[in-house]
């Protein structure tokens, strides 16, 4: 099962295509810098990584741009 699980991540960013495109573009972000927003992520992969920082709040879409 995937955690954080997709609807508690929908909760945070109401579109999936948004979800994805963001969390790809930090995953290769992490993979360039290394610089994680969370301490002891549950996940080994990148793209997890950055779905466990969207869900604690490190990122996020600014709605106004």
């Amino acid at each position: 099962m995937l955690e954080p699980s997709i609807d508690a991540l929908q909760n945070k960013i109401k579109s999936k295509y948004t979800l994805v495109t963001l969390s790809a573009r930090r995953a290769r972000q992490l993979l360039d810098e290394n610089n994680l927003l969370i301490e002891n992520p549950k996940s080994v992969k990148y793209v997890g990584m950055a779905l466990e920082e969207i869900m604690a709040d490190k990122l996020y879409v600014d709605e106004n741009k």
